[in-house]
């Protein structure tokens, strides 16, 4: 019997040789296939968590994650074929306020439906390492919204995207790739202001947002009641879950984000399961009404939220829109230390109150605190693409040549004020011993950093379990579609 790790070299080796017969050698896209941070086995601990809870290493994979708690959740397919929670990652930094993103420069985290796909996957990151999430997707372009390079990456630093350590990051990364090379297409990732349950509903109520949050608590509650990816689609300028064509129709309904919705039906067994969720949620939201459950209050200039677990090690942190009390599985006991490295330049949310300081007398002021390193995002030259965007082209998944290189040829936008774009890595001011010759800014300065960070106490994986089956079901409109010269039809024989 073939060794599983030794047929997955064989089969990126293969890829690699279409690649250098399509475009000619190129030794850094063959060296991307050894990049130490992006290859890092996922710890032995986690692949034995698999284990027990019936999981194979290279099954689909589901994240969540939910701003108010600063927490992130990978899901993990199991061998029925549902996808159960595997790992909670407290997330070391967001920034922005409670409510999906709007507009480029407006620093907030983005909220929705997004699919993540080889492509969209950075081991070459300036940010350790990263995954695009994929905004602005179909639903937000017919609203009109604006944005790009919105990550989840390391660093522990961001202007409107998630950042969790390195430690944490290369682990997410591990299993997302994991996951591609078991065959699944594209992961689900699902961005939510907070756990969509009655209490923050209720909470929230008077928020503008809460249309938008019904909406996609719609697809949440598809999720908690099948635990299978919901398929998402859009049209009339709103998110449609689940649809299928309706008895009798002989082809599968065409959705347009900006058009009005095909004719569809939603299979009556989720239907079913949904509209008893919701009415249960429903009864449990008026009864918390009526007794006067507190409104949370309307904050502007919000800088995001940082998970307990990390402000406690921060000094004069806040944890921002963060609840100050433990999350459900999450306790300060459970990290000691930290899980993963807090830099010394993050920039936590302010304080309660830090807003009115600006209005006392200035010899009555508090000293301000030392800036963290100053980050300048450089422009880069235009840059090759990554091994696994590379990949993913020439499998037929995430675009085509030419859409590459246009990316990577295009000039930055003017509004840089998101957070990056994630994929420069900032210049920190620091006296140099030495005067250095000026170099072409790029975006591999992140090798000054440690070249990997296992998780402590961890070694290898040695073993890899069997695929799961390939998942088909995408977020339409944040994946190219794919071309005829895809996996299936060009790499068949390696399945």
């Amino acid at each position: 019997m073939i060794n599983r790790a030794f047929v997955r070299v064989l089969m990126t080796s293969a890829v690699l040789a279409a690649g250098a017969l399509l475009t000619g050698c190129n030794s850094d896209q063959v060296a991307l296939a050894t990049n130490a941070k992006a290859n890092q086995p996922v710890p032995p601990k986690l692949v034995a968590t698999m284990g027990e809870k019936d999981m194979d290493l290279q099954s689909p994979i589901l994240v969540r994650v939910f701003k108010q708690e600063a927490e992130l959740e990978v899901w993990k397919q199991d061998r029925s074929g549902k996808f159960a929670l595997l790992k909670t990652y407290p997330i070391c930094r967001w920034s922005g306020d409670l409510g999906p993103k709007v507009r480029e420069g407006d620093r907030q985290a983005p909220e929705g439906f997004y699919s993540i796909n080889p492509s969209q996957m950075n081991p070459q990151s300036a940010y350790y390492l990263s995954f695009n999430t994929g905004y602005p997707n179909a639903f937000d372009k017919a609203l009109g919204r604006t944005g790009s390079q919105l990550m989840v990456h390391g660093d522990c630093s961001s202007r409107g995207c998630f950042a969790m350590t390195d430690e944490q990051i290369a682990e997410i990364y591990a299993l997302g790739r994991e996951s591609f090379f078991g065959g699944q297409r594209a992961f689900q990732f699902q961005a939510y202001p907070f756990r969509m349950t009655p209490v923050n509903m209720a909470r929230h109520r008077n928020n503008p947002n809460m249309p938008f949050w019904r909406m996609i608590k719609e697809g949440y509650d598809h999720f908690e009641v099948t635990r299978q990816e919901p398929k998402v689609d859009f049209c009339e300028k709103k998110y449609v879950f689940d649809a299928q064509k309706p008895p009798g129709a002989t082809h599968d309904p065409v959705f347009d984000a900006s058009a009005k919705c095909p004719a569809y039906v939603v299979p009556d067994e989720i239907t079913a399961a949904v509209r008893d969720k919701q009415q249960a949620d429903e009864a449990e939201y008026a009864k918390l009404v009526a007794k006067g459950t507190p409104v949370a209050k309307l904050n502007t200039g919000i800088d995001g939220g940082m998970n307990p677990i990390f402000a406690s090690r921060v000094p004069g942190a806040s944890t921002g829109l963060s609840d100050a009390g433990e999350a459900p599985g999450l306790s300060l006991a459970n990290f000691t230390p930290a899980p993963g490295t807090i830099p010394g330049h993050v920039n936590p949310p302010r304080a309660p109150g830090a807003d009115e300081v600006a209005a006392m007398p200035a010899g009555a002021a508090p000293a301000p605190a030392v800036a963290p390193s100053t980050r300048v995002a450089a422009v880069s030259a235009p840059e090759k693409p990554s091994f696994m965007s590379s990949l993913a082209r020439k499998v037929g998944i995430g675009g085509n040549a030419a859409a590459d290189t246009k990316a990577a040829t295009a000039k930055p936008e003017s509004k840089t004020a998101d957070a990056r774009p994630s994929e420069i890595k900032p210049a920190e001011i620091k006296p140099a011993p030495k005067p250095v010759a000026a170099k072409p800014a790029e975006t591999r300065q992140a090798a000054a950093r440690p070249p990997f960070k296992p998780a402590a106490g961890d070694a290898p994986a040695t073993t890899a379990s069997a695929p799961a089956q390939t998942q088909t079901a995408l977020v339409s409109g944040a994946v190219p579609v794919l071309q005829s010269n895809s996996f299936d039809s060009r790499f068949a024989g390696f399945k």
